[in-house]
């Protein structure tokens, strides 16, 4: 059964804009590329501290693979992880995993 990731970040004082950049340049297009589903990416409305995601898998097995494939990957391990304490409180990460339920229009 397919599942869902909500990945609550909490960007750094006055680097929103510039993780939304690395983001939305980079991120996501190079998970994407190794087959992540993503689902949406948001901002806090007013609030500057506030960065949401949402990725989709079909299955746990399917999200083991493709973790490996991204987070275990040199661009990611050299490029991409030695810069996110820049712009991120890593202390205050938080993910949950959620299930559509039976109506829900995102499935």
């Amino acid at each position: 059964m397919a599942f869902f990731e909500l990945r609550q970040y909490k960007p750094l004082p006055g680097k929103l804009a510039e993780w939304i950049e690395i983001m939305e340049k980079e991120i996501i297009p190079f998970q994407v590329s190794n087959g992540m589903v993503i689902c949406g990416s948001y901002r806090g409305e007013t609030d500057e501290s506030v960065y949401v995601w949402i990725r989709r898998f079909d299955s746990e097995e399917q999200r083991v693979a493709q973790y490996k494939a991204v987070y275990e990957s040199d661009y990611w391990k050299t490029q991409i992880a030695p810069r996110v304490p820049n712009y991120l409180d890593r202390s205050a990460i938080v993910v949950t995993r959620l299930t559509a339920t039976p109506r829900s229009p995102v499935q």
